[in-house]
């Protein structure tokens, strides 16, 4: 009641207030415009998930039912500063996912600033804490390649496995190669732009080694069109492939092994390695 006072002293309409108010999406209604909006242009369907997932998991139950025009920088440091530093991945990618929402309001003429523009200095810095991968020293991986190959994974996961190390490619691609990506005339894969992380088609030439496994696959396969199939003829799982060299001297280090090593045969293109550093990792979002 005192802010319609207010506003009438103000020479404002309170009538035509509340019924702006009222016709202004709320904040969840937002979130789901958007995500419709930008679903068809992702190539992920576990990162559209996501997207929409971590706004309802942190600020929907927050400021979802309050108009997105009245959404203050307040509130959406509220959501952010008690992950902020303890989840800080987790409350980046919130920050731009609430940032996108934001300006789409901004954009439809629904509020006329972007509340996420000047929250940084209040959250602060999350400092270094950025962790990457360990990778296996170079006089190490043909004693891992030894270790995945007398584990108990399957033939298949075995093969999946040094494929990805002597092709220096993601995980996902290599669960995913088909038959058709293979040019045996040329000894080369040939990974579609959309498979790829950065959605360009990406040539990889195959040494020797890389070429037999495929002829050892390729009898395991039993004609299915993916070049390691799992069982049920599905792409085998991340952690089937990526698990495999866990089993080596230490698990705490993930699946990130260099591409050159004498034992296994040198280097992408076949010739003979000259010791430069290569790594084949997981997947990333």
């Amino acid at each position: 009641m005192f802010a319609n006072r207010k506003l009438a002293r103000e020479g404002g309409d309170p009538l035509s207030e509340k019924r702006r108010v009222e016709s202004t999406p709320t904040f969840a209604d937002a979130v789901r415009q958007v995500w419709k909006q930008l679903r068809p242009g992702w190539r992920s369907p576990e990162h559209a998930q996501l997207w929409l997932s971590s706004l309802e998991r942190y600020a929907v139950p927050r400021i979802g039912k309050m108009p997105i025009s009245e959404v203050t920088s307040a509130d959406v440091i509220g959501i952010l500063a008690p992950i902020w530093h303890d989840m800080p991945p987790t409350a980046r990618k919130l920050r731009q996912r609430i940032r996108a929402v934001m300006e789409w309001a901004v954009a439809m003429d629904l509020r006329p600033d972007n509340p996420c523009d000047r929250i940084g200095p209040v959250l602060g810095s999350q400092g270094n804490g950025v962790r990457h991968m360990r990778a296996f020293p170079h006089g190490e991986v043909s004693s891992a390649i030894e270790t995945v190959q007398a584990s108990n994974a399957r033939p298949v996961v075995k093969l999946a496995f040094e494929f990805l190390v002597l092709t220096a490619t993601r995980s996902g691609e290599v669960r995913g190669a088909l038959w058709t990506e293979i040019d045996r005339d040329e000894g080369a894969w040939i990974i579609p732009a959309p498979r790829t992380k950065g959605n360009r088609e990406h040539r990889v030439p195959l040494c020797g080694r890389a070429l037999e496994i495929l002829e050892e696959a390729r009898a395991l396969g039993r004609g299915s069109p993916l070049v390691f199939s799992g069982r049920a003829r599905k792409a085998h799982g991340e952690h089937g492939v990526v698990g495999a060299a866990q089993g080596g001297r230490d698990r705490s280090c993930a699946t990130r092994v260099p591409v050159e090593f004498p034992r296994l045969g040198g280097r992408r293109d076949g010739s003979s390695p000259r010791g430069r550093g290569g790594g084949a990792g997981t997947q990333g979002p």
